[in-house]
């Protein structure tokens, strides 16, 4: 085992910089990885534009990353299922509220995670392929399943015997909405959903039965007429902005859940400085004014929407149904596709900042993902 590095983030809002990091311990019911790829999320760019606004409990230095790939090089106390030289993905919680935002974030070089929240990787799927699904996986699945979100039974995972009942999923082409069209047609649930045209097709081949441009002004209009009389067991909403047409469709069809994985505005559109600037001042503005008036509009229709967090199902029973029990059996016979594509876009710990940056400049229907070669130290 070699040294450990990671891409550090000294303070809210600066630069990833790259040194030596304390070697993790695989703690009770954990794995420690030798990380060979990793994967950007919105939320870290987030995090790093935002500083203490939303992840006010972080005490930096910290380290982001959430989506990991790797070779377990070491077992904790209690874990069954897994030993030394598997191939795995995990879903790193470094940054969650309570853990440790050093040793158990992803962008370093060996990493402790959750064995509850890993899953073993078949010798066919690269590296940089699995690296794609673990956070987008986990907040499919806090949407549809937890009790809080939409609640949909997932008692029958991997045997999805046909369900009368239809979920609406607004961002298909999303990696949180494409593993959301698989997670639910498994567990036996009629889909529809919103993309582009060019990726139609793809969603139909990952479930969907019909699928509408979401930029079409008539879009929740015509989802509405396709779901005629069924049941719509509830509504995700995933891309930016979706969640007011999402309210339209709940109002029509007579849902009463939707489960919103993006806020009703981008945190992009800001300046990555601590400084209160105008542009910060009025997205604040309007992503309070937004909240509110969506909250009112859909509880005045009996219409209960709420925001996912998808760490939820690591306390839940949904994360053992998910990860332990089905996510390695779909990968294995190939039911549950490795969606979005990855975009390798370098190699090492310094290529993830530009990563990072070039995800702010909008990213389609892909995963950036860095490679990590096996080496002891990297400058």
């Amino acid at each position: 085992m070699g040294e450990n590095s990671a891409a550090w983030i000294d303070s809210p809002y600066a630069d990833l910089t790259i040194r030596e990091a304390p070697m993790p311990e695989a703690g009770p019911g954990q794995l420690l990885l030798e990380v060979r790829a990793v994967a950007v999320n919105p939320l870290d760019a987030i995090i790093q534009s935002n500083g203490t606004v939303m992840y006010g409990w972080l005490d930096y230095p910290v380290i982001l990353g959430e989506d990991v790939a790797g070779v377990v090089v070491a077992t904790g106390a209690g874990v069954g299922g897994f030993a030394v030289g598997d191939r795995v993905i995990a879903y790193a919680m470094g940054l969650e509220k309570g853990r440790d935002a050093v040793s158990e974030s992803g962008f370093q070089r060996y990493v402790a995670v959750d064995a509850g929240l890993a899953a073993a990787l078949p010798d066919s799927v690269a590296f940089e392929g699995g690296v794609v699904l673990p956070l987008a996986l986990s907040t499919a699945a806090a949407g549809l399943f937890e009790e809080g979100q939409l609640g949909l039974d997932y008692s029958r995972l991997g045997d999805p015997a046909p369900r009368d009942e239809l979920v609406v999923v607004w961002g298909g082409a999303t990696a949180v909405g494409s593993n959301a069209i698989q997670l639910a047609r498994a567990a036996g649930y009629r889909v529809i959903t919103t993309a582009s045209p060019k990726n139609h097709d793809r969603m139909r081949r990952l479930g969907a039965e019909a699928v509408f441009d979401y930029r079409d002004p008539d879009a929740a209009a015509r989802i509405v007429e396709a779901i005629g009389g069924s049941k719509v067991a509830g509504i995700l909403a995933v891309a930016v902005g979706s969640a007011e047409p999402c309210r339209r469709i709940a109002r029509a069809t007579g849902a009463t859940r939707i489960a919103m994985a993006s806020p009703p505005v981008s945190f992009y559109e800001q300046p990555r400085s601590r400084d209160l600037s105008l542009a910060r001042i009025r997205l604040f503005l309007t992503l309070g004014m937004r909240t509110a008036l969506l909250q009112v509009r859909s509880r005045v229709r009996g219409i209960t929407p709420s925001f996912i967090w998808g760490s939820a199902i690591a306390t839940s029973p949904v994360g053992p149904a998910v990860w332990g029990e089905y996510l390695p059996t779909a990968l294995a016979s190939g039911d549950h596709q490795l969606y979005p594509q990855p975009r390798i876009v370098g190699e090492g710990l310094p290529a993830i900042q530009g990563a990072i940056d070039t995800l702010r400049d909008g990213v389609s229907a892909q995963k950036l993902v860095i490679n990590l070669p096996t080496v002891t130290t990297e400058s």
